[in-house]
């Protein structure tokens, strides 16, 4: 079943990278008094790392077990297909620019402090903010049921806080206003995600 999940996403990967390239340069053509896309290092940084983000997000939805709760795993599908295209979306921007699909340099785009990078849990090896760790990512394919239930749920609420993070620093200073509006849906997304996880932590942690 994981195994299929997994076929899945990558068909669904393909597809919505394609199709965000296809939109992009049909923009393009559309007007062609404009300039050549160009994106700023920083923008080019936020979309190499923020699509390794929601990679990760994508396989812990992979790690959902599937006597997951009907309610766990809608919201799951939910993360799944609105990181997905927007993957495909940041992966169609790095096309037009030219740009490699992941940075040599994690997280050189912000350059002002972003302590929540540095918190307990982070994948300190990319420097990403609410990234799970390699150990965590263990214990979440292993685990099973109620446990399965409450650790997808954790891990996905501090991942989605360190991506409100980076897409609002994003927000904040990037230029291209494609990619500032990309990252006003991101945080808004997420908040609200961020919102039904806390509230469906509380009754994993009561007994059914």
């Amino acid at each position: 079943m994981r195994l299929k999940r997994m076929l899945r996403t990558a068909i669904t990967l393909l597809l919505a990278t394609a199709l965000g390239a296809a939109m992009c340069a049909a923009v393009i053509e559309r007007d062609p008094a404009s300039p050549p896309p160009v994106l700023t290092p920083l923008e080019i940084g936020f979309a190499q790392d923020m699509t390794a983000h929601h990679q990760q997000a994508v396989t812990m939805t992979d790690m959902l077990a599937v006597d997951a709760s009907p309610q766990v795993r809608a919201l799951a599908e939910q993360i799944r297909f609105t990181q997905l295209a927007e993957i495909g979306q940041m992966t169609g921007w790095l096309q037009l620019a030219d740009a490699a699909p992941a940075a040599t340099q994690p997280m050189a785009w912000m350059t002002e402090p972003h302590s929540a990078a540095h918190h307990d849990g982070a994948d300190h090896s990319t420097g990403m903010p609410g990234m799970a760790t390699r150990d965590e990512l263990a214990r979440l394919q292993h685990a099973t049921g109620r446990d399965n239930e409450t650790l997808f749920l954790q891990l996905m609420t501090r991942h989605h806080q360190g991506g409100i993070t980076m897409a609002a620093y994003a927000f904040q200073h990037a230029a291209n206003d494609a990619v500032r509006r990309a990252a006003t849906i991101m945080v808004s997304e997420q908040t609200d995600e961020i919102q039904i996880m806390g509230v469906m932590l509380d009754p994993v942690r009561t007994p059914r």
